[in-house]
């Protein structure tokens, strides 16, 4: 039986959004065990956290329908960086949120905010959801701003994961004016 994911893909102009596969251990590691990427997480991951974190959204592909994404770039199809949705249970509500991580190498030329918009236009669009968070550490000021360019709003503050940091709430209703 296969997966409900199964050749799905995002286009943008300048990427390819994908579901993992375990080839992309080694790509993801290398972004996930970068201390300045993963500079707003707990810790830098290790191989087996990696690992751990392509199960867990294959899982997820599963039960939901959708997940964290690969990201490549299409001109190379080089691996980049992880963009998507996830069920999250954030102030004890079931909530979908928006997550996106690129190689620190391609900051600042506006790949997180191409494929978040696009990762949310099928979210509002394909799966029909009427609201989308994302959490932001509030020192991680260039995800506040793509979190901004995709029309999000901060709605709240809250305590969230493993090592119980502030994050700012972004959310986003389908009918927003704001897209």
């Amino acid at each position: 039986m296969g997966s409900r994911v199964d050749g799905f893909t995002l286009q943008t102009e300048r990427l390819l959004l994908r579901p993992y596969r375990p080839d992309d251990v080694e790509p993801l590691l290398a972004i996930q065990s970068d201390p300045i990427a993963w500079s707003f997480y707990p810790s830098p991951f290790t191989r087996a956290q990696s690992e751990e974190w392509i199960t867990k959204n294959v899982a997820r592909y599963e039960e939901h329908g959708f997940g964290m994404w690969a990201i490549e770039l299409r001109t190379t199809g080089g691996f980049m960086g992880s963009c998507g949705p996830a069920v999250r249970v954030v102030d004890g509500i079931e909530e979908i949120e928006l997550g996106w991580h690129v190689a620190p190498a391609l900051w600042n030329r506006g790949f997180a905010t191409e494929a978040a918009t696009a990762c949310r236009d099928h979210v509002f669009g394909s799966l029909g959801a009427r609201r989308l968070i994302s959490l932001v550490r509030p020192e991680n000021v260039a995800s506040c701003r793509v979190a901004e360019k995709i029309g999000m709003q901060v709605e709240r503050d809250t305590i969230y994961g493993t090592g119980n940091f502030l994050h700012h709430v972004y959310a986003l209703s389908a009918w927003s004016p704001q897209r």
